[in-house]
């Protein structure tokens, strides 16, 4: 049985959480990755940043949809929704623009559950954790590279 740590990478390129967006965006392009950790001094993992969250930047402010329902007025969007992606949108750290608290996997986790959290949840990129610490990390391309050496891939 294939798991994270047979095919993860374990010279993880990371970010701080003070790093600037545009340093952060030049790092994650100049190494073709998706999205890098964000550790602290301990190394401990804060979040994670990926490509997707430096495209929310080039989103322009939501204007929150209201409609009038017997003379009231109703919001479709929270407040706490609008005012999430306003602090996105105009980030200038990786602290905040960063998805933080993200979903990581053991070293144990089998291919087939890290392919399911990536297709299910749509996750690009998971930190490989064990006993608290950063240990490498599984992209999509590690999932995809196991198929060349699969029996089923020749």
């Amino acid at each position: 049985m294939i798991t994270a740590k047979d095919i993860m990478t374990r010279e993880v390129i990371t970010l701080t959480p003070e790093t600037d967006i545009a340093k952060a965006a030049k790092i994650l392009l100049d190494n073709g990755i998706n999205g890098a950790p964000v550790v602290d001094d301990t190394g401990r993992v804060l979040g994670i940043l990926c490509q997707s969250d430096l495209v929310v930047q080039q989103k322009r402010v939501p204007v929150p949809t209201i409609f009038t329902l017997l003379d009231g007025f109703v919001s479709l969007t929270s407040s706490k929704q609008i005012e999430k992606q306003v602090r996105k949108i105009a980030a200038l750290t990786v602290a905040e623009a960063m998805t933080a608290d993200p979903i990581s996997i053991a070293p144990e986790t089998e291919l087939e559950t890290i392919a399911s959290l990536m297709v299910d949840k749509r996750f690009h990129t998971l930190p490989v954790i064990d006993k608290g610490r950063l240990v490498g990390i599984v992209g999509k391309e590690d999932v995809l590279r196991t198929l060349l050496y699969s029996p089923a891939g020749h």
